[in-house]
């Protein structure tokens, strides 16, 4: 049963090999394959239940190891995804595995019509999320691995985002469900106006967190030792890898996945802390994250669905995150709640109910008296005694 537990956490691999494959062999295997994805995570989350288990695992580094792969493996997706789209056969990759399979990769690319090539955007910003983002979240936490934070801000120059590796860890971990956190989003906000000025003042955080640190280290912020410089730097380095693989077009669409990849982000953002409310001068607790322990996503994303003891601990491996049933949950599983965000009147009429119970379950008492201030400022506080008239 332990080898299990190791496993589990391997289907990430499963998932980026199966979006590998749909954007090669083209045409409605694409959208084919967007669509089995989207369907296999929201349904298996629905019908698999939840995963409480705490296993001890001693191979550490082995599940360090899986995430490194990540990059070669988000690469390759990237790699096929761009392909997809060029006039030349790249490498000869189409004719070589033509070859090898007996299935005209070329004829089919010639054959791929514009919505197939949407659902390529959609599907490789789908990967870039969860192959990249996810686990660079995970690598970039790991101050101390010098290579686990070179390969996390690589996974992230993939959405443009390696400023996530300096505004998240330093700067969200510490104002997280405070009106100064970016991320955080406020009672009645839209999800896609969170995307903006959550992107906005995030990267603006960053460039201010790393401005303190080169001055306490004695450098200007235009030197080479500016890594919110070096990791933009980074992503127009891949841009231009692009450009040189098939021109503007190809850049463009490759710009396209990385928006669609940096935008998922926002979302999950958005759903993980959404009308959280904290007073700075208290420490971060479980209470503060809307937690889910859904088993397909909790295994394919390295537990990130176990927000609340991330943020209670934010050092803590996701191997050893525990599951804590009794925090707030989310309306389901990781890809369902992003389903839903991105339908606000749908996201509102299932959130409100529970931010309102979010108020009288687990705020303190100096947390009440900033959620009703953020009720009345959101029109949630009209929900509410309507709620209380009809004994909800």
């Amino acid at each position: 049963m332990k080898l299990l537990h190791y496993l589990k956490y391997f289907l990430f691999h499963l998932i980026g090999l199966l979006a590998l494959a749909a954007l090669l062999a083209g045409g409605s295997w694409i959208s084919a394959g967007f669509a089995f994805i989207v369907t296999l995570y929201i349904a298996g989350d629905a019908l698999s239940g939840d995963d409480i288990s705490t296993p001890q695992l001693a191979w550490g580094g082995l599940l360090t190891f899986q995430l490194w792969l990540a990059l070669p493996l988000l690469a390759a997706v990237v790699f096929a995804s761009v392909w997809s789209v060029c006039d030349a056969d790249l490498l000869g990759v189409g004719a070589w595995l033509g070859a090898l399979t007996g299935y005209d990769l070329l004829a089919a690319r010639a054959a791929t019509t514009l919505p197939h090539h949407v659902s390529g955007v959609l599907l490789t910003g789908l990967m870039i999320g969860l192959i990249g983002t996810i686990t660079g979240h995970e690598l970039t936490h790991r101050t101390w691995d010098p290579i686990s934070l070179l390969v996390g801000r690589w996974l992230l120059a993939f959405s443009f985002d390696t400023v996530f590796a300096i505004e998240h860890v330093y700067g969200h971990h510490r104002y997280v469900s405070t009106e100064q956190d970016p991320a955080t989003a406020p009672r009645g906000r839209n999800v896609y106006w969170h995307v903006l000025v959550s992107t906005v003042r995030g990267n603006l955080s960053a460039w201010e967190i790393e401005a303190r640190r080169l001055q306490r280290q004695g450098h200007s912020v235009w030197s080479p030792y500016n890594a919110v410089i070096r990791g933009h730097l980074m992503s127009v380095a891949l841009v231009a890898l692009a450009w040189l693989a098939g021109g503007p077009l190809v850049a463009g669409y490759f710009v396209l996945c990385g928006l669609w990849g940096k935008a998922l982000l926002e979302v999950v953002n958005y759903m993980e802390h959404y009308g959280m409310v904290r007073d700075p001068a208290t420490p971060v607790q479980p209470r503060h994250s809307w937690n889910t322990n859904r088993r397909l996503s909790s295994w394919t994303m390295f537990n990130l669905t176990r927000h609340s003891h991330h943020h209670a601990q934010g050092e803590v491996p996701y191997q050893d995150l525990k599951p804590y049933p009794d925090a707030p949950m989310m309306v389901g599983g990781y890809l369902t709640t992003i389903v839903v965000a991105m339908i606000p009147p749908l996201w509102h009429r299932l959130m409100t109910p529970k931010v309102l119970a979010w108020d009288r379950q687990y705020a303190s008492a100096d947390e009440r008296l900033l959620a009703a201030r953020a009720n009345r400022a959101s029109g949630m506080a009209a929900f509410q005694q309507q709620g209380a008239g009809d004994g909800i």
